[in-house]
């Protein structure tokens, strides 16, 4: 009998998988006392760790009472859905993590029903029960409701439930029983999950992620199905259309801890990585050499935004980045395409722009965000949502929406989100906090989270995932407010922005070059307004520099990416580039402008 354990940690994005898995490689000595490992040692990208968000899934391996466990952590926002698909076909058995205070979420949902529907056994974890307000019990009930309604089978129903604290190490199957360890919760995977079961026959494995090294290529990740691999051991390559390609492998790797040990073979039930096969895709079978046999592709769930990617052309291209032809930006996205199933990338009239396909505006503000880091530079459009003939019937994307606000501003949250065609469902109080569910378009979301901080002042928790596809709900307005463009090329005026307040508020400082076009505040009234910023203080002998008040000027307002995406309309542009992030019309000049002003209508 193997003694093999797959296990996929799966929670909605902050209730504590990351932590957890630390606490787990931790306790099961996987480190010296004196390594300076840190904390969410699997968030090992710079992005993960500024968002503290999981965005790419991660296996490690970790040995117990004689059981290797194979852990995979997985991200919690539904717009990495993509990224969690593929992992679970690696896992025999899940632990859903959920917090002691907020319960099933949205995206537990989401994650919860794939799970299920592969058949795999759950066992559930309360964390963070040393919260205050904290409510176990409720929040078991809440995941039985949960699991009942997602067509749980009988025996999944009769999952072990766990109670602890993730940040503290602790984990204990009464919540007022506080452990020294996590070692209860290691005790009931082995005893809850089955071993992987060792299936005899010819050889299958299902690539489900990949990884790159510079001195051997990309490698292939995946879960032996059937039979077992060895090295040197000649193979067939099953495309996702069919199409078979013959290859060799060079070295297999298995997981141990957080790194990889080189071994000559690999039985049915482990993890392994393979190196030597070109050409691979995700979702591609590796197969015995002389009777190949093809494993159900990986389904992926289709995206619901687009985007332009398109080359930068502002009159400040390449002054920051060194990757700016079309044909850079291009090779990029095509790299992308390899690892990231949930992306689609359509090439369009322009040889210059891409329509690039996502999950959300999180999933494509990733990808932007990596590039501008390798040094591209970039302009991309307004995010488009995308719609679908059903029945004769124009439908788009409706997503389920949930917030939890102090009680005293809910009425200013359910009043932003119906303005854009929201329907409220449910509304219930939880502790302090009131507890909102709406059914709402995905276009409503866009630009509507920072409407909700700001009327809450940032009390606002929000969470959102997709519930399919419904009949068109109508027009949504709009940005209320027009905006302030530059006139003239040069260098901005702490004298100009001062004389210029009342007309609204900038998103300049004083002493920034600007080019004519670019978008540099937001007007008061809801047209545009060209404004030159650019123009100093005419002195004289009467008119000294120093002589009248000294300016004044309210600081300006900093745009991050994504408040970027959900901030410009139809006929504007972001520029991305490694240093900046500038906001700009697609047509520069005032006179061009005007023709094309129907375009955009």
């Amino acid at each position: 009998m193997q003694n093999i354990r797959n296990i996929a940690i799966i929670a909605h994005v902050d209730h504590g998988k990351t932590t957890l898995v630390d606490k787990i490689l931790h306790f099961t000595n996987l480190f010296r006392d004196n390594d300076g490992t840190g904390d969410l040692i699997l968030d090992n990208n710079d992005l993960e760790r500024e968002r503290g968000i999981t965005i790419v899934a991660k296996n490690v391996s970790v040995e117990y009472k004689g059981v290797k466990i194979n852990v995979i952590d997985t991200p919690g926002h539904a717009d990495f859905g993509g990224e969690v698909e593929r992992v679970l076909k690696m896992a025999d058995g899940v632990v859903l993590l959920v917090d002691a205070f907020e319960g099933p979420m949205p995206q537990t949902r989401f994650v919860t029903q794939k799970a299920l529907s592969l058949g795999l056994k759950p066992l559930v974890v309360v964390n963070k029960v040393d919260k205050e307000n904290c409510r176990p019990e409720e929040v078991y009930e809440n995941v039985f409701d949960l699991f009942f309604s997602l067509d749980a089978t009988e025996e999944q129903l009769a999952f072990p439930v766990l109670y602890g604290s993730s940040k503290h190490g602790w984990m204990s199957t009464d919540w007022k029983e506080k452990k020294e360890d996590v070692s209860e919760l290691l005790d009931a995977i082995i005893n809850h999950f089955p071993p992987s079961p060792f299936v005899e026959g010819t050889l299958q494995m299902q690539i489900t992620s990949l990884d790159y090294s510079t001195f051997v290529g990309r490698i292939a990740i995946g879960r032996v199905a059937r039979g077992t691999i060895k090295e040197g051991q000649p193979i067939s390559l099953v495309k996702r259309d069919g199409k078979i390609v013959k290859s060799r492998v060079k070295e297999l790797h298995t997981f141990e801890g957080l790194g990889r040990r080189r071994v000559q073979e690999v039985k049915c039930g482990d993890i392994c990585a393979v190196v030597g096969i070109e050409g691979f895709d995700i979702g591609d079978t590796i197969a015995d050499f002389d009777n190949p046999e093809q494993l159900e592709v990986i389904s992926i769930d289709e995206p619901t935004m687009n985007m332009l990617f398109t080359i930068n052309n502002s009159p400040f291209f390449g002054k920051e980045g060194k990757l700016v032809t079309s044909r850079h930006i291009h090779d990029r996205l095509q790299k992308e395409l390899e690892k990231n199933l949930a992306l689609r990338v359509v090439p369009t009239e322009s040889p210059d722009a891409w329509l690039v396909y996502g999950r959300g505006i999180l999933h494509l503000s990733v990808l932007i965000e990596t590039m501008r880091r390798e040094g591209y530079e970039l302009q991309v459009g307004q995010p488009q949502v995308i719609l679908k003939e059903i029945d004769g019937k124009k439908c788009e994307p409706i997503e389920v929406l949930v917030v939890d606000v102090p009680a005293e501003v809910s009425g200013k949250v359910i009043e932003l989100v119906t303005q854009r065609k929201g329907e409220l469902l449910v509304m219930e109080t939880k502790g302090e906090m009131q507890h909102l569910e709406f059914e709402i378009p995905s276009r409503g979301i866009i630009g509507l989270r920072n409407n909700v901080l700001t009327a809450t002042a940032g009390e606002a928790v929000m969470a959102h995932r997709l519930k399919g596809y419904e009949p068109w709900r109508g027009t949504i307005p709009g940005r209320l407010h027009g905006v302030l463009i530059s006139l003239d090329k040069g260098t901005t005026t702490a004298y100009s922005i001062d004389k210029l307040q009342d007309r609204g508020k900038f998103f300049v400082d004083p002493g920034v070059d600007i080019y004519e076009g670019q978008i540099l505040g937001e007007h008061i009234r809801d047209n545009d307004l060209t404004i030159n910023i650019v123009k100093g203080k005419q002195l004289t002998n009467m008119r000294a520099s120093g002589t009248d008040d000294n300016t004044r000027i309210a600081p300006a307002i900093k745009f991050s990416l994504e408040e970027s995406m959900e901030y410009i309309q139809a006929d504007e542009y972001i520029e991305v580039t490694p240093q900046s992030i500038r906001l700009r019309k697609i047509y520069l000049t005032e006179n061009e402008r005007k023709v094309n002003a129907k375009k955009f209508q």
